[in-house]
C-alpha cells in the first residue's frame, strides 16, 4: 500500500496517521490529500513560446515535480490540451513519462476545459471536491476551468509558478481575479509541502528530491548537510561504531 494511502484517512479530519499524537487541530486549513485531484491543462509547446512572466524552464520544471508528486502519492491526475494538432502545439512530454498514470481528456475545439462534457465528467468521477490546477496559460487555460469549478462548489487551487502567461500584467490581473472569486493561488513548494506533512514516512528521500526540483538550492542544502555530517562521522571513526544517518536533512534532524 502506498504510505500516503496509510497516513491519511478519508475522514474530512486532514490528520496524520502514523503511530504519534499530533495536534487534533493540525491540517484543516490545508488540502487534503484523500480529497484532491491534480489538474494539469494546456502544457503545450506552442503556447509555452509566449509565455513572459515566468523562465519556461522553471515552469517545465515545476509542473513536472507536480506530476512526480501525483504519481509518487497515487494522486489522481487529469490532462488535457486545446488543440494539440494546431499551432498550440503538443503536451509537454515530461508528464507522461514521470506520471504514466495520468488520465488524458481530448477536447473538441472548447477554449475552456470546464466546457467540455468529458473532462467534466473524468473530474466528477474522481469523487474528490478539491482541484489542484495548473497550466498554460494562466488568465484562460487555467482561469477559465477554475472559475466554473470554483462556482460549481469545488475548492480550488491554482499553482501559479507552474502556469504561465504571456505578461506580468496578465499575470497579476489574473491573480486578482482568482482571489476575488475564492480561487486560492498557491505554488509547488507549497502544494507538495502541504500533501507531504511529515518526514516521518517511508518516501522521505523522494519527497526531498521534488523540493530539490521546485527549489534546487535545496539540493546544495542537502549536500552541504550530508557532506558535514561524513566529515563529523570520519572524526569519530577511532572513538566508536559510525552512526548510520538518512540522506534527508530532516529526517537526519530527527535522528539526533
Amino acid at each position: 500500500m502506498n504510505s500516503q494511502n496509510q497516513l491519511f484517512k478519508p475522514d474530512g479530519k486532514n490528520s496524520i496517521h502514523d503511530g504519534i499524537e499530533h495536534s487534533p487541530s493540525g491540517g484543516k486549513a490545508l488540502i487534503d490529500p484523500t480529497d484532491a485531484v491534480l489538474l494539469l491543462l494546456d502544457h503545450q509547446t506552442g503556447l509555452f513560446q509566449n509565455v513572459k512572466d515566468i523562465a519556461v524552464a522553471d515552469l517545465r520544471r515545476n509542473t513536472t515535480a507536480l506530476a512526480k508528486l501525483a504519481a509518487l502519492i497515487d494522486l489522481p491526475l487529469i490532462i488535457t490540451a486545446s488543440i494539440p494538432e494546431g499551432p498550440n502545439g503538443p503536451l509537454m512530454p515530461e508528464i507522461q513519462q514521470v506520471a504514466p498514470h495520468a488520465v488524458y481528456v481530448p477536447r473538441k475545439g472548447e477554449v475552456n476545459a470546464w466546457d467540455n462534457a468529458l473532462f467534466v465528467k473524468t473530474v466528477r468521477e474522481t469523487g474528490k471536491k478539491t482541484l489542484i490546477i495548473a497550466g498554460v496559460w494562466t488568465n484562460v487555460c487555467v482561469m477559465f476551468p477554475a472559475l466554473d469549478a470554483k462556482a460549481e462548489g469545488y475548492n480550488v487551487y491554482v499553482v501559479i509558478d507552474a502556469s504561465g502567461d504571456p505578461s506580468e500584467i496578465a499575470s497579476r490581473t489574473t491573480l486578482a481575479r482568482f482571489t476575488q472569486a475564492g480561487v486560492i493561488p498557491t505554488s509547488t513548494n507549497a502544494v507538495t509541502c502541504e500533501l507531504h506533512r511529515t518526514w516521518n514516512r517511508p518516501d522521505a528521500a523522494q519527497l526531498a528530491e521534488l523540493y530539490c526540483m521546485a527549489s534546487p538550492s535545496y539540493q546544495a542544502v542537502m549536500e552541504s548537510f550530508n557532506k558535514a555530517q561524513e566529515v563529523k562521522d570520519a572524526k569519530q571513526t577511532n572513538n566508536g561504531p559510525k552512526t548510520t544517518r538518512s540522506t534527508t536533512p530532516a529526517l537526519a534532524a530527527q535522528s539526533r
